[in-house]
């Protein structure tokens, strides 16, 4: 059955994993790897110890199932043995121990028997072991994930593993020497890692296969069984001793007698994954002269990962506490005794192989500081540790990149910063976005109002032209004055008319743009000078920028600069002051125009650009002159805004316009 052991004992299931890191954080030995946004278990890596299933809560981490061998060796006629580890009280609390055994028989278990015997063994191979007088430093190897962490990840220490084989080989080699070679046998316990010891090529055929209780609560659910309401029944001899207890944290001490005195030091103690793998580290480096490290890699069994009941650590504790204790009231001490003196000469030693599975170190080297830079990491205090990412420390995890187990997403600091990022850039996109929408509805709304004064213009030009001819004929030839001054407005009224009914063609007119070099000063000036201001306004033009030059028509922009200082004078009946400034840059060049005039309420400066919109007085204005200069600005690939202050409460009153135009035409 060893054979066909999965290489996996511990997978993921996608569709469940959030990539929260918490796996990473928690596995001792970073075997679980990070690629396409997915948490992925390295078997190679991995020493099946669990913790990232019981802290996973998204339950992506799966334990492999085995139960479906055991269900086909139970059906096969072998007489079968379920070894049951010391920690059942904790998965069964409520059902006495004689019903579980008797569910187990109906299950199809011949025989039915406690690991804690195998522990007292194993206890008192220990005893022996520190009774000896070499003076040698030991480490228990009572847990099969520390014994795969020392092979895999401190190979320097294989050399001090206590040879000493676990209570579950323990129990198996002295049932097989009670019941023959032929006997089948099932671990059932709290833990994934005597999945992976049954497959273990140093221990071939030790037992047949091993499940948790969780997959034995299932198998006596499918077979319709009960384990409160089964016929009672006890465990097969040999029955165990204060060796069951050795699912709780020193439990192997106080069965083999042996006491951690704190003034000595001989004996170490230590549970847990931080607890393991920093009381091995300095095991390795001498700092400790304890003559017995015993290490679990959880808080003990009553803490493993195969348990389908929830719990905390104390009441699982006090469960099998409880159990020990009762059992101990009513334990026949000699028998007890007798066992274990039968077996004192059962060979329970072993071997161990050191495979390294530590990744040569990348140091300090560039790949780690490229990595670190690319996050973000250019100084050792842009370096937080924070532990988000699972690793205890920035370079460990751009470490663990460089070795293809982790990606750059996985460090907060960098993920909210890119966030950051993509949220300014969002923002941006979003801000032109709504500059090139506004600026579609406005060119749409120049195009249909074009098309309509090219109408009106068109039907009303040629009957104008009539009315001012006559009306100039009748004025030359009038004698009487009254009749003079009377034609005289029709005259003038006409011509207005004509000066509309012109800007109405205009506007409606899609001129093409003809770029070509022009000194935008030069423009600024000419188109001043043609102007004639009236001499209570200044005038003062400015360069901010060594090239002035941009790719533009002239006359266009004449136009355009012609509509803007006509608003200026406009804005300013008593006087002031209007300054033109040319500013810009590699790309694009800036013409500021600003006034000291009157100012634009702020209700109404949204509106100035649309056709016919005008606040001057009638006969004043056309309402064209601003939305042509919108036109022409946009068919240069440029951009117009306006800023104005009407309120002198809030500072100087005054209008700029800002007109942005690209030093190279872009003309489409």
């Amino acid at each position: 059955m060893t054979e066909s052991a999965p290489k996996h004992f511990v997978t993921t299931a996608p569709e469940r994993c959030r990539v929260c890191y918490t796996c990473i954080r928690e596995c001792p030995a970073k075997a679980i790897r990070i690629s396409g946004s997915q948490a992925e278990v390295l078997p190679e890596r991995c020493i099946c110890c669990g913790n990232c299933v019981k802290v996973c809560s998204q339950k992506a981490k799966q334990i492999v199932d085995t139960a479906a061998p055991v269900r086909a060796l139970l059906g096969s006629g072998r007489r079968t043995a379920a070894c049951l580890a010391p920690s059942f009280p904790a998965e069964f609390p409520d059902v006495d121990h004689r019903r579980l055994v008797g569910a187990l028989r109906r299950l199809g278990f011949g025989l039915v028997t406690e690991v804690g015997f195998g522990a007292d063994l194993v206890a008192d191979r220990y005893r022996r072991l520190l009774e000896g007088g070499d003076g040698r430093r030991w480490i228990a190897t009572s847990c099969p994930a520390v014994v795969t962490y020392v092979e895999h990840y401190h190979p320097g220490l294989v050399k001090d593993l206590a040879p000493i084989v676990s209570p579950m080989i323990a129990m198996a080699r002295a049932l097989r020497r009670l019941h023959g070679r032929d006997l089948g046998m099932v671990f059932v316990g709290p833990c994934v890692a005597k999945k992976m010891e049954v497959a273990d090529p140093q221990l071939p055929g030790e037992l047949d296969a091993a499940i948790t209780f969780a997959e034995l609560r299932r198998m006596l659910e499918d077979a319709g069984i009960d384990p409160a309401a089964a016929e009672p029944s006890d465990f097969d001899e040999p029955r165990a001793g204060l060796g069951a207890l050795f699912p709780i944290s020193r439990g192997l001490l106080q069965a083999a007698d042996i006491h951690e005195d704190l003034l000595d030091g001989r004996v170490v103690s230590a549970d847990g994954r931080n607890s393991m793998t920093d009381v091995l580290a300095q095991f390795e480096e001498g700092v400790l002269d304890a003559r017995l490290l015993e290490v679990l890699c959880c808080h003990g069994c009553v803490m493993g990962p195969g348990y389908s009941r929830p719990a905390q650590l104390f009441e699982r504790r006090a469960a099998v506490r409880d159990y020990v204790r009762s059992q101990q009231e009513s334990a026949d001490a000699d028998r007890w005794r007798r066992n274990v003196e039968r077996f004192s000469d059962l060979d329970l030693s072993r071997a161990y192989g050191a495979e390294d599975r530590r990744v040569s170190p990348v140091g300090d080297g560039g790949a780690v500081q490229e990595v670190l830079a690319r996050m973000g990491k250019h100084r050792p205090e842009d370096e937080l540790n924070c532990g988000a990412c699972g690793y205890d420390t920035c370079r460990e995890h751009a470490a663990a990149i460089v070795k293809g187990l982790a990606e750059s997403e996985m460090c907060l600091p960098y993920t909210i910063e890119q966030l950051k990022v993509t949220v300014r850039e969002l923002a941006s996109s979003n801000e032109q976005l709504a500059s090139a929408q506004a600026a579609l509805l406005q060119a749409e709304k120049l195009a249909n109002m074009g098309q309509l004064a090219a109408g009106i213009a068109h039907e009303i030009n040629n009957p104008l032209g009539i009315v001012l001819l006559y009306a100039h004929t009748m004025l030359e030839g009038a004698a009487d004055q009254a009749a003079k001054a009377d034609l005289g407005v029709i005259v003038e009224q006409a011509d207005r008319c004509k000066r509309i009914v012109a800007g109405l063609l205009h506007f409606a007119r899609r001129n093409k743009v003809v770029p070509q070099p022009t000194d935008l000063r030069e423009l600024v000036e000419r188109t001043l000078g043609m102007l004639h201001l009236p001499p209570e306004i200044r005038t003062s033009v400015r360069t901010d920028c060594p090239d002035p030059r941009a790719e533009v028509d002239r006359d266009q922009m004449a136009q355009v600069l012609t509509n803007l200082f006509t608003n200026a004078q406009d804005a300013m009946p008593w006087g002031g002051e209007l300054s033109v400034a040319v500013s810009g840059g590699d790309d694009c060049v800036h013409i500021d125009v600003s006034d000291t005039g009157r100012g634009i309420r702020p209700e109404i400066i949204n509106k100035i650009f649309e056709p016919f919109f005008t606040t001057k007085q009638i006969g004043r204005g056309t309402g064209l002159g601003l939305a042509v200069t919108y036109g022409i600005v946009k068919m240069h690939r440029g951009n117009i805004t306006v800023t104005s202050n009407a309120d002198p409460a809030k500072g100087p009153t005054g209008t700029t316009f800002r007109v942005t135009l690209p030093r190279k035409a872009e003309m489409g």
